[in-house]
Parts: structure tokens; C-alpha cells; sequence
């Protein structure tokens, strides 16, 4: 049985008594408990009272894709191909490499409530508590090459701290290449990778995962500091973000297929958040330290250091406050 009907019913934070869930499921109340056994797997505060039922503490707000269709403005919803919304997934990248296979790529969009196997830049795990975040793929198509995408993953950032401005999000910055912060500390990553010719066509999956409530979850093991959006604007619906979101990355889409980073870099330049600052850059095993300068025309970082100005381009690059 699909426990995506179990979930929508237990969504509201009520209670709700196994005859009633039953009733609804069309099961008996044995079976009721087994499907409710079957939840344990996405770490969920689902409780019971005697003479009450089954309550999902603090409810869920989750994703529908009627309903995030429903919130688009009509250029992006005429734009955006087909739209998945997969409860429990391995990774929503995984989900648009598929679509890609099956001929379904061109704005292919989709979202998991959690991830199994969500991976994060240089192989990094993604924390994936179920129902809480946003974790979306989208598939974009270009026909020039690899050689043209110089800044993808910049423009692509620049998407994400754009609709957080339009949920009230003050203060989002990014930090080159990849991620979003908020009072230097991550709100959101980026992860890219390219399908297809590198001369011609080719996709792109664009991979986002957000932080929108992390409270209750386990997050010992996230290993850099972190915020997400209910401890900066509290409660976020979720649909509205997700269809914002979507809006604002097809936008960025139509900018940088038609005019490339160079049209986005200035823009970019005002959320940089190391912009000016002392920094160290870690290549491999190499530190070098200097002074952020913002980024070139193709979306390198830009270092001035002791021994003149270097560019870095990616690669095993990270960067971090000196």
C-alpha cells in the first residue's frame, strides 16, 4: 500500500483513531498499525493515545504538485516539462538523470520529502529529514557545450537567494561556488552535473537543497555551521517555496542561455559574501590565503595574493574565512 494516503491524513497534526484510519484506508485496524510500523523508516514523532488514536506531533506541510503548479506564475508554469513529487527517493538528482534517459529531460522538475542517498558537492552527505526541507532536481537543457556553462552553478545560486528575497529572506548571501548563507552559516547547497555531448547538446541537473525546519531532527552529525528558514522568518509553506523557487531558477535559465554569467555577475557581486575579506582557498593540499576579489567574467573566484592575482575555477576548491 502507498503510505503517501496514511501521511496526508496524519498531515493535519491531529488525532485520528484506527477505526477512522481504517475507514480512510480501507483496511482493518491491524492493518492500520502495520502501515504505521511501516513509517518508523522516515523517523517521524508519530504518537498514540488510548481512546485517541494517532498523531503526528507538529503535523507535515507537504508537497503537491497541483499545488505548486497551481502557484506559478503562468511563464514559468508554461516553461516547466513534467513535475515529480517522490515521498522517499535515493536522490532527486538520480530521479532527473532517469527522466533524461526516457526522453522526459527538458525541464524535467522534481522534489522528494526525504532523500536516502542525497549527496552534496565533492560526495558529501545531505541531512534529509523527512517533510521538512526542500531537496529538488531540475533538468536544463543547452545546445552550445560544456565550454558555455562557465558560471552555472553562480547563476544557479543567485536563483535561490532571488526567491528567498520574495519570501522575506534578508540577508542571504553566497559563498563561491556553491552555497547559500545566512550569518555565514549554510542555508542551502548546489550541486551540478552534466549529461551529454560536452561539444553540444547536453543537461545539466541542477540539484538545490534547502533548509527549511531542521528542529527535532538529528543534525550531530552536520559538520559546518547551519541555519535554516524557521529559525530566520519562521513557518515557510513549503509549496509556496517550492513553486518560487521553480520560477526563479527558469527565469535565471532564460538569462544566462541568453546572455551567459557575464549578464548575472554583478548581480552575484552583491550577495558575495567573502567579497574583500582574508580568505584561505584549499587546493588539495595546498592552503593559499589572500584577498577575496570577486569573480571573473566566467565565474572563477578571483584571489589576490602575496604573489599577484590567481583565478580559481572549481575543482577541489573550497574556501573558508581565513
Amino acid at each position: 500500500m502507498d503510505n503517501s494516503i496514511l501521511l496526508t491524513i496524519l498531515a493535519d497534526g491531529e488525532y485520528h483513531s484506527g477505526e477512522e484510519l481504517g475507514a480512510q484506508l480501507g483496511i482493518s485496524r491491524a492493518g492500520v498499525w502495520k502501515q504505521l510500523h511501516k513509517l518508523e523508516v522516515l523517523e517521524l514523532p508519530i504518537g498514540s493515545i488510548k481512546g485517541r488514536g494517532y498523531r503526528l506531533a507538529g503535523g507535515l506541510d507537504l508537497l503537491g504538485a497541483d499545488k505548486i503548479r497551481s502557484l506559478l506564475p503562468e511563464s514559468a508554469a508554461s516553461a516547466l516539462g513534467e513535475l515529480d513529487i517522490f515521498p522517499l527517493i535515493g536522490s532527486t538528482n538520480d530521479a532527473a538523470a532517469e527522466a533524461i534517459r526516457t526522453g522526459r529531460g527538458a525541464n524535467y522538475c522534481c522534489f522528494a520529502e526525504q532523500q536516502s542517498a542525497g549527496r552534496g558537492r565533492r560526495g558529501r552527505a545531505w541531512r534529509s529529514p523527512f517533510g521538512r526541507n526542500i531537496y529538488l532536481s531540475m533538468v536544463w537543457e543547452f545546445q552550445s557545450g560544456a565550454a558555455a556553462l562557465e558560471g552555472l552553478s553562480l547563476s544557479v545560486g543567485l536563483a535561490v537567494v532571488r526567491a528567498l528575497g520574495h519570501l522575506g529572506v534578508d540577508g542571504a548571501g553566497l559563498k563561491w561556488p556553491n552555497d547559500v548563507l545566512h550569518d555565514n552559516k549554510k542555508l542551502a547547497g548546489i550541486l551540478l552535473e552534466m549529461q551529454g555531448d560536452p561539444s553540444g547538446l547536453c543537461q545539466v541537473i541542477v540539484g538545490v537543497g534547502l533548509n527549511v525546519n531542521l528542529a527535532g531532527c538529528d543534525t550531530e552529525a552536520i559538520t559546518q555551521p547551519w541555519t535554516d528558514l524557521q529559525m530566520i522568518v519562521g513557518n515557510v509553506a513549503r509549496n509556496e517555496l517550492a513553486a518560487t523557487l521553480i520560477a526563479e531558477l527558469l527565469k535565471v535559465q532564460a538569462e544566462f542561455t541568453r546572455d551567459g554569467f557575464t549578464y548575472l555577475r554583478e548581480e552575484w557581486g552583491k550577495f558575495d559574501v567573502f567579497a574583500g575579506k582574508s580568505v584561505q582557498v584549499q587546493l588539495g593540499d595546498n592552503a593559499i590565503q589572500g584577498v577575496a576579489r570577486g569573480v571573473d567574467a566566467s565565474g572563477g573566484l578571483v584571489l589576490e595574493t602575496d604573489a599577484g592575482e590567481r583565478v580559481f575555477r572549481g575543482g577541489e576548491v573550497s574556501l573558508r574565512g581565513a
